[in-house]
Formats: C-alpha cells, structure tokens, sequence
C-alpha cells in the first residue's frame, strides 16, 4: 500500500465523491444497463424495454450502495438516439446519482448530451467519453451541453505504453494534436474521470493497470477502467468455458466466467483505482462485495500512513 506525494483530486458528481488517496474514499461503481442483448431490451433501436426489470436492476445497484458506501453510478448505453434518449429519461427518474451516457455511435451520444441538459438533469451526467477520435461537430456538442463531468480516455492507438498514455492525456501523443485533458477543459469538463484503456491480455493490460498508478502519481486525477472487458476477451478462457459446457458443466462454465470478471475490477482497485465499469449491472451483488472487501483491506493498511477513510467507507459499516 502506499500514498501518492501529489495531492490528489476529488470530484463530486450527482452527490458521490470519487478520487482521493488510496484508503480516503471508496471505489465508485457503474454498472452497465440497456446493454447489446441486455434480456430486458425488446427493441435496441427504439429503446423499448422491461421498465420494472430495469427499475429492479437499478434499485439492486442501490441497495449495495447502500450496504456497502461504495458510490453507484448507471451506464446507461444506447444504440440509437432514440433509444439512449428513452433511457436515459428513465434512468434520471428513478436514479439521481451519476449516471454514464456511453454508446458506439456519435450520434447517440450527442443525442444524450444534448437531452440531459434540456430536460435539467445534466448534472448528474458523466460523458462517455472525450478520446483521440471525438470530431469537431461532437466536440462542439459537448462544449454547447451543461455537462460538466467525463471520462477522458487514455489511448493512444500508435503508442499502448504507459508513456503512450501519459502523453495523450497532456498533448495528444502520436494520434492528436491536442491533449485529451485540454479538450476536456475546452469542454467545459471540470470532473475529469481517467479511463486507463485496458486492452486484452497480450495486448498491453499490464501497461494500462501500471497507468493507473502513473496518472495519479503525476497528475493527481481520479482513474479507473472498464477492466472486466479482460476476461471476456481472453481466447483461452472462452475456449475453456465451451469445452466444460460440451461435458455438461454449464454452470461451472458461469461461475469461472463470473471469478475472473469479478476478480478483474479487483485488480484495478489494487491499483488505486478510484472506479471501475464493472459491467452489467445485473452483477452488483457480485461486484459490490469484493470491491468493498478489497478497499476495507486499503483502508487498514493506509491508516498507518495516516490517510483517515471518510465516514461512508466500507470499513465503517462491514467490519
């Protein structure tokens, strides 16, 4: 364990802090819904889904919340405009802590965007995301919204090393002209979020994890991932399940599946991240307790350094 010389920022987002020194806050949490082939989506195009399944979703995520201290916030992804606008109107109505607008299209997103501040809840909004590939018309979207909080991310597609991602944050690396956190800024994002850019094992996982530690070493920001993409995209593993369901042992195919998902946010809140995009949100009961388990264990160790972790740590309510 360990404690950063730089001070270390901590932003407030839909009433939840995130960043701090390792052992200072607890990890924040999103979980993702209206996911590609997400059970309760009847149409992904429209956005027409299961309003109480989703509502029973997002109130689990809630309670775990509330169990735990850890901050929850909802990924809400779309694929449309219409859709991500359908849910997120849903979301804001339920929820009113932060919530993630994140799709593959542009269009979407800016959709998104640009509805969260018509409707007046863009401040619980967190952009999803400012990268070497955000065009003009996207960037002036952004910069014409209320939304005052995003997840910048950290990938240089020419240079995957940790300097590589150093330098896309401060000046735009080998693939931009300008460095991801003065288009945030530009942006008018004053919450930051680092997303570190975890690639598949082989592919440099190692190097965006080291990230972690060499963001908030040098710049003090809060960071974090959507590391449980690793295991969906190991060959080996995916190799390994198919053969245990062709013997007939479908459920332990699941259940090694959903360790080394798990087990993979683990390694980003070691690595003093401040959140993590665990995945579907319908795991929260799975991810909550080992995020919590894992940042008491923090928390102990950085007391003799004298971090002292905030009332709603995990620390204060599960030991």
């Amino acid at each position: 364990m360990f404690k950063f010389e730089k001070e270390q920022m901590v932003v407030e987002i839909g009433g939840r802090k995130i960043g701090g020194q390792p052992g200072e806050y607890p990890t924040a949490l999103a979980g993702t819904i209206f996911y590609a082939r997400h059970k309760i989506v009847e149409d992904e195009r429209k956005g027409i889904f299961d309003k109480a399944a989703a509502e029973d979703l997002i109130n689990k995520q809630a309670e775990m919340e509330d169990i735990t201290g850890n901050p929850a916030m909802v990924q809400v992804f779309g694929a449309t405009p219409e859709a991500i606008i359908n849910y997120i109107d849903f979301v804001a109505e339920i929820w009113d802590g932060p919530m993630l607008l994140d799709s593959t299209s542009r269009e979407a997103r800016m959709a998104a965007a640009k509805r969260a501040t018509e409707a007046g809840f863009a401040n619980q909004c967190i952009y999803n995301s400012i990268n070497v590939s955000i065009d003009e018309e996207e960037f002036k979207n952004l910069v014409e919204s209320d939304i005052e909080a995003s997840i910048v991310l950290c990938f240089d597609p020419m240079d995957p090393s940790v300097e590589g991602k150093i330098n896309v944050l401060l000046n735009g690396g080998k693939t931009a002209d300008t460095g991801m956190l003065e288009l945030a800024e530009k942006a008018g994002i004053k919450y930051p979020l680092v997303d570190v850019a975890v690639t598949p094992l082989g592919a440099g996982a190692g190097n965006a994890v080291r990230a972690s530690f060499a963001v908030k070493a040098k710049l003090g920001l809060p960071v974090g991932s959507g590391i449980h993409n690793v295991p969906s995209a190991w060959d080996w593993l995916r190799t390994f399940r198919k053969q245990l369901r062709e013997s007939g042992k479908t459920q332990l195919a699941k259940d090694i599946h959903h360790v080394c998902d798990i087990g993979a946010n683990i390694v980003q809140v070691m690595a003093s991240g401040d959140f993590v995009l665990y995945g579907p949100i319908d795991n929260a009961q799975l991810a909550f307790p080992a995020v919590a388990m894992t940042d008491m264990m923090i928390a102990e160790a950085a007391k003799d350094m004298g971090i002292t972790p905030v009332e709603n740590h995990p620390i204060h309510r599960l030991v």
